[in-house]
């Protein structure tokens, strides 16, 4: 089996690609740049749902502009602000000041008009438990925001706690077999609190493969396939950019048949106050 389910994007100043990709329908660019500095470019055939990570920037996007989206210092300061993208637009970021953005993307025949996710329609809550407890923002969702449009792109955000574990217990995406499931391929943009930090995320396949990759600043998880999950080393906060994209949007999961008792304990545990 000839799997490679990871890599580290680059972080230059400008626009970062992967350097490779084994998926399908996802996508994803890295874009930095520093004050004054603006970078142009074309969406093609795929939306973008445009992650401001930290700093402010305009956006023109076709005809339309929206100025100084973003409000946050970084990934860990609050919740981000977005810009949706649709296909067959131009587009132009003129930095504020020093800004990084997230490019997920996906496939797209959609017709629609670019808009802006505020911090405010960002839903927020726990998942989980005790040591597998862990929080997020859920940016572009059709359970929160379903009156968005969006062809393929989901979108949120995970922060996992010291020693905490997130995705647990680890589930797959693979088949569409609704409501129990929904074929989705998945990524993780990941960012560690403080700096030099490391979680690792772990993939694995009915197949017999697996891979543990340790997950720093940059680093990218990709998953076409398998179970997923990933534990925050003590002292350190992991941070991911989670998005998916599949032939919709509704999301289903199947949890690791040997590990999904656990999950079955959150309510005894919450109730404990863990």
């Amino acid at each position: 089996m000839d799997y490679r389910y990871h890599c580290d994007i680059p972080a230059q100043d400008g626009l970062n690609a992967l350097p490779f990709n084994p998926c399908r329908l996802l996508d994803l660019k890295f874009l930095r740049l520093d004050a004054g500095r603006a970078w142009s470019g074309e969406s093609g055939d795929r939306e973008i749902l445009a992650v401001v990570l930290g700093g402010t920037a305009t956006f023109t996007v076709g005809g339309h502009t929206f100025p100084d989206v973003g409000a946050r210092a970084d990934v860990f300061s609050g919740k981000p602000h977005s810009v949706y993208i649709p296909a067959g637009s131009a587009v132009t970021v003129q930095a504020a000041g020093p800004v990084e953005i997230a490019l997920p993307s996906a496939p797209s025949d959609l017709v629609a008009e670019p808009y802006v996710i505020e911090p405010a329609r960002v839903a927020e809550g726990r998942w989980g438990a005790a040591n597998f407890g862990r929080t997020y923002h859920q940016i572009l969702t059709e359970i929160s925001q379903p009156d968005l449009p969006t062809r393929r792109l989901i979108v949120g955000e995970t922060y996992t706690p010291s020693g905490n574990w997130s995705t647990y217990p680890p589930h797959r995406h693979a088949f569409d077999d609704l409501p129990a499931e929904a074929r989705h391929e998945e990524m993780y943009y990941f960012r560690t609190k403080p700096a030099g930090g490391f979680g690792i995320s772990r993939v694995y396949t009915d197949d017999g493969y697996e891979e543990n990759y340790t997950a720093r600043d940059h680093a990218v998880q990709m998953m076409p396939s398998g179970y997923h999950t990933v534990v925050s080393a003590p002292g350190y906060t992991t941070y991911y950019l989670w998005f998916l994209a599949g032939t919709q949007r509704t999301q289903g999961a199947t949890e690791d048949a040997d590990l999904a008792w656990v999950g079955r304990t959150i309510p005894t545990l919450r109730a404990l106050g863990l």
